[in-house]
């Protein structure tokens, strides 16, 4: 019973964010895909749905979307625990709707300002012509704009102390390094949280001073 409890209980919580496991469950079909790839077959078959400067002056909606169907990484794992932690709770919260206008609006931004800043690099030759190829595919952008905007899912105080460790966490790469995917991982960030007007109106959000209080009594 109790087995049967937890299944009814994880069913109910996957149709709460139905979005959010339609996609998992996409990009687990194509992570199985790409895992029956010869390596070089791979390589040139994810170039053609990247997001970099050739295929986005060719075909920009084609690849803004096909980029987001498959991890370049081929661990579909970590996704499953990152989208339950941080996708399926935006959802629920924000409604399907605006969760996706967060998930658009940080990928397809974050795409072009990063490829733009690239394009910039080459032209001012600080990066060869060559990076117009440039693998660039993958969720992590729009997963970036998610985790933001769960900030306002946070009463004051702790909002702020999340916001800084989303800032410190997306932004340290960049100093460090800076790559046009830290560039992406940041604007995305930043997306994430101008997206303030989508959360109006959805609910007291969370203050972690009454749950801890609620758990002591």
């Amino acid at each position: 019973m109790r087995i049967h409890r937890g299944l009814r209980g994880v069913w109910a919580y996957v149709r709460s964010a139905p979005g959010t496991y339609v996609w998992l469950g996409v990009l687990f079909v194509t992570t199985v895909a790409l895992h029956h790839m010869s390596p070089e077959f791979e390589e040139h078959f994810l170039r053609q749905r990247s997001t970099n400067i050739h295929e986005l002056s060719r075909t920009p909606v084609r690849v803004l979307v096909a980029s987001a169907m498959w991890i370049d990484s081929g661990h579909w794992v970590p996704y499953a625990f990152l989208y339950t932690v941080f996708h399926a709770p935006a959802e629920r919260w924000l409604g399907t709707a605006r969760w996706l206008a967060v998930c658009v609006l940080a990928h397809v931004l974050a795409s072009l300002l990063s490829e733009g800043v690239l394009l910039k690099a080459i032209r001012d030759g600080m990066a060869p012509h060559a990076a117009v190829n440039t693998l660039d595919i993958g969720v992590s952008y729009a997963l970036a704009g998610v985790v933001a905007v769960l900030a306002y899912r946070i009463a004051a105080p702790w909002r702020y102390g999340y916001v800084l460790v989303v800032l410190v966490v997306f932004g340290l790469p960049l100093a460090a390094g800076p790559t046009f995917t830290d560039f992406g991982h940041l604007v995305s960030a930043l997306i994430g949280l101008a997206c303030r007007p989508l959360v109006r109106g959805r609910g007291k959000a969370w203050n972690p001073k009454e749950t801890l209080a609620g758990l002591r009594g």
